[in-house]
């Protein structure tokens, strides 16, 4: 179960006007927790036997042990560092503000001179870490899961480019092939900045990328209404605009990596 005090911030975050924050029409499935497996070194927590081309990940936002237990899942061999840092994207940025900082992270994995992939993954606020490590240490990330949690200011009733430009460069190289990117998002509008929906709007706009309607059934019991593709980039639309829809995106994380991994 999702912890009471990751709800209490989820409702924080959340903090619509009008829509709601509770759902009773789709399922809401939700993992349950399972005993720890592999062996914990610090906060990296390892996964069978690493060699030199098994990833690492390094996860932001939300309960440790539901990203440790989807990547074990999909990952054999595996390195995971799971970072909560509370709630606001303004706390995951700090975080990973400097390059020594992630250089450090690396180090902690055991992979400090070696050029393991690096999948950096985030659930809703932690989105403010990924963006502060592609503007100092670009070159380093392999991978991109953002699971329904790319926001941005407003700049004339608009998705600000300053904050989303850096995210506009990674998409661009996963459309082409040399980086690997996925992305979904509910229909939440917290109001005061910019919804997923319209961060995704705004990327494939610049993206000159169309999304296609679609209407299909998802993991947890969500309801996919849109897929946009190019290369290695996918841009999923789910319905749902309450805190139980928000979650689902975090619960399915096990079924965006396996769809990550195969692009």
């Amino acid at each position: 179960m999702i912890s009471a005090a990751l709800l209490a911030g989820l409702a924080l975050q959340l903090a619509q006007n009008p829509s709601p924050m509770t759902d009773a029409t789709r399922r809401h499935e939700r993992i349950t927790q399972k005993p720890p497996a592999g062996h914990r070194k610090g906060r990296a927590v390892i996964f069978g036997q690493p060699g030199p081309a098994s990833p690492i990940i390094i996860h932001f936002h939300g309960d440790s042990w539901l990203p440790e237990q989807a990547i074990a899942s999909v990952y054999t061999n595996v390195t995971v560092i799971a970072i909560q840092a509370g709630n606001g994207s303004d706390s995951y940025q700090d975080v990973v503000k400097s390059p020594e900082v992630f250089q450090a992270l690396l180090a902690e994995a055991g992979a400090a001179n070696t050029r393991r992939p690096v999948i950096l993954t985030s659930f809703s606020a932690g989105y403010g870490a990924i963006r502060a490590i592609l503007r100092h240490s670009y070159k380093r990330i392999d991978s991109i899961l953002l699971m329904d949690g790319l926001h941005a200011g407003y700049q004339d009733h608009d998705a600000d480019p300053a904050d989303l430009n850096v995210f506009l460069q990674f998409a661009k190289e996963a459309a082409l092939g040399r980086k690997r990117m996925l992305i979904t998002h509910s229909e939440v509008f917290p109001g005061t900045f910019a919804s997923t929906t319209e961060t995704s709007d705004w990327l494939l706009h610049q993206l000159r990328l169309r999304r296609v309607p679609v209407l299909r059934w998802g993991p947890v019991g969500m309801q996919q209404l849109s897929d946009a593709r190019r290369g290695r980039l996918a841009i999923l639309g789910f319905a749902g605009n309450s805190a139980p829809d928000h979650v689902d995106h975090f619960h399915g994380m096990a079924t965006w990596l396996r769809a990550l991994r195969r692009m």
